[in-house]
């Protein structure tokens, strides 16, 4: 007689989702699991990673690639991200996002946003993000498995860590002029967000992203977030947030 298991899924704290929320938003690279086009067997493959303004992960992947033809046959996928550290890989934390694969046609309104965030996160993409033969997909979560350790299993719903439209809409817009205004007259404060407010080494550090929960910088292989205490949704908060954080840093050197 089988015995019923015991669930050790924990409900999710404000921690558990932010967590997670970091783990999806931080990934350069997630394992992509998909069924094969052609014998429905399980398949395993890396891809880049990046996110839209409300978390949804980007992938750009060439028709050639069997993990291509296999989102087409069938969208559901699962991604895993989470970077192992020293010791025990399994002690440190990661995420299992379920989703379904949707294709950014070449005509979509979207495509411009998605490919300056994809990019601005692996700038080497732009070698081949423009071939025939590559396209971008959305990866829209359904739901989410996190794992923050041993004993640290959380069961994850698509609003615990995706935002809502009308959470990111109104910065949109406003995002691709605000980052390439403060790389281009404010690197000194870019650099201070990273060094003084995140304690990160020196380095070329850029404003990479940003959405209405906080801003994304990278400086290489390297990628580092910072959150906010509160969501921002209007463009003119956000500016007078970047001044505020440019203060504080400014403050603690």
């Amino acid at each position: 007689m089988s015995k019923d298991k015991k669930d050790v899924t924990l409900s999710p704290s404000d921690d558990a989702r932010r967590l997670g929320k970091t783990l999806i938003r931080t990934a350069r690279f997630a394992s992509l699991a998909t069924f094969d086009a052609e014998t429905g067997s399980p398949l395993a493959s890396r891809v880049l990673l990046a996110n839209d303004m409300d978390g949804t992960p980007i992938i750009l992947i060439s028709s050639l690639a069997a993990h291509t033809s296999a989102l087409e046959t069938d969208p559901q996928c699962c991604l895993l991200v989470g970077e192992p550290g020293k010791g025990d890989p399994l002690a440190h934390p990661r995420v299992s996002v379920f989703c379904k694969a949707a294709r950014v046609e070449s005509d979509a309104p979207e495509l411009e946003r998605l490919r300056r965030r994809f990019l601005s996160r692996h700038p080497k993409a732009k070698l081949y993000v423009d071939f025939p033969d590559f396209a971008f997909y959305r990866l829209v979560p359904q739901r989410a498995d996190l794992n923050g350790g041993f004993g640290k299993a959380y069961a994850l719903e698509r609003d615990d860590f995706i935002l809502s439209e009308d959470q990111w809409q109104a910065l949109a817009e406003w995002e691709d002029s605000a980052v390439t205004h403060m790389n281009d007259d404010h690197a000194d404060a870019v650099a201070l967000y990273a060094e003084e407010l995140l304690g990160q080494g020196k380095a070329s550090w850029k404003l990479a992203t940003l959405d209405p929960e906080g801003i994304d910088l990278v400086a290489g292989d390297l990628i580092a977030r910072y959150w906010f205490d509160a969501p921002i949704v209007r463009g003119d908060a956000f500016q007078s947030k970047l001044v505020e954080l440019a203060k504080r840093a400014r403050g603690s050197q």
